[in-house]
Formats: structure tokens, C-alpha cells, sequence
């Protein structure tokens, strides 16, 4: 089974994409230069967003969830997995990330990627404030 979701953010000129461990897209508009592990900012949604069904498969063993980040026509592609400890419930911010650590922030965990390693031509664009950024979530299960 597998289902997607969508969701529209924009960049933001504080963007650093520097954080080695993780990397966050958030609700909220502003964006400190010590954010550096948050890609995108101003997005139409947050866990309580998402569709009930996207949160259960994520939350089965073994899910895999693929993050496609756009920035106009630039895009990377992170994998990473769901785990039925994920909690899925932060207002505003969704963070991936290497580790295995959970939180009410984590969307996913034990990715292959983290801020630091997305590439730089879409790191530029993030760096935007008027570029539109969009996220694909798609979880298997």
C-alpha cells in the first residue's frame, strides 16, 4: 500500500541546509540563521494536515517513506523509514532524521540524508524567499 502527500512551503533567505543530522520543514514564517537544519518554511501543512491513513502507514513497521524536494525544477530525493513509535503530533514542525531518535517533531527516521547533504544548486534556491517549494511525501508499507 502506499499513499502520497503534497505539500506547498516557500524558501526563506536564512536557509543554511547545514545540519548533519537532520533536516526540518516548518509551518512557521521565520527562519533564525541558527535554524540550520530547516529547508523550507511557510508550509500549508503540518501532522495535523495529513491524512489519518498517510500518519497509520507510517507509523507500521518497516515503512518507507520518500521525500522529494522541488524548488523550482531542482529537486532531491530523501529515503528514510516510519516506525510505529512515531508520534506525529507537533504543530508546526516536521523533521527527518539519521537517527533513530523520536519526538513529537519526527516524521521520519534513519534517513540517508540530512540537511548538509542535499544538494547545493537546491540549497540555493531555498536560500529564495519568493521560491516556491514543493514537498512530496510518499509512505510505503
Amino acid at each position: 500500500m502506499q499513499i502520497t502527500e503534497f505539500i506547498i512551503a516557500f524558501g526563506h533567505r536564512n536557509v543554511r541546509a547545514t545540519h548533519r543530522t537532520t533536516l526540518e520543514i516548518t509551518k512557521d514564517e521565520e527562519l533564525s540563521v541558527r535554524g540550520d537544519c530547516i529547508v523550507a518554511v511557510a508550509a500549508d501543512k503540518g501532522f495535523f494536515d495529513l491524512k489519518p491513513k498517510f500518519k497509520e502507514l507510517l507509523r507500521r513497521e518497516n515503512a518507507k517513506l520518500t521525500i522529494v524536494i522541488d524548488a523550482g525544477g531542482v529537486t532531491d530525493i530523501v529515503k528514510a523509514f516510519g516506525s510505529p513509535r512515531l508520534i506525529l503530533s507537533h504543530p508546526t514542525d516536521m523533521v527527518v532524521r539519521k537517527s533513530g531518535y523520536i519526538c513529537s517533531r519526527t516524521l521520519a527516521i534513519n534517513a540517508d540524508k540530512a540537511a548538509c547533504n542535499l544538494s547545493r544548486t537546491l540549497v540555493e534556491k531555498l536560500k529564495n524567499p519568493k521560491q516556491k517549494v514543493e514537498i512530496t511525501l510518499t509512505v510505503e508499507a
